[in-house]
């Protein structure tokens, strides 16, 4: 909360990106063991191509490039204007709120 408090005073609020999924099924079924893993590949990597992707995580390119799809879709992963693929995210935080009904 300090910190929060402090970059309110200083006008430098840090800006964060979000993705909202509507229930913890739907973020599962997005982002699958193996999409997670592809996104563990490509944090910090830069502008990579699927091919790269594939490579990196010793999968098919055919599979690769369906998962790729999905979190283009979803906005988990960006395109860039050559047509590489990025993830233009630093870090990844999941939460979720489990209440009784």
């Amino acid at each position: 909360m300090a910190g929060f408090a402090q970059a309110w005073q200083s006008g430098k609020a840090e800006k964060t990106a979000r993705i909202s999924f509507a229930s913890p099924e739907l973020l599962w079924k997005v982002l699958t063991a193996k999409r997670w893993e592809l996104l563990k590949a490509l944090c910090g990597a830069g502008p990579i191509s699927i091919r790269e992707a594939a490579r990196r995580v010793e999968r098919d390119v055919k599979a690769v490039h369906t998962d790729v799809t999905a979190l283009l879709a979803t906005g988990v992963l960006d395109r860039t204007e050559s047509g590489a693929i990025v993830f233009p995210f630093e870090a990844v935080k999941v939460e979720f709120l489990l209440q009784a009904a």
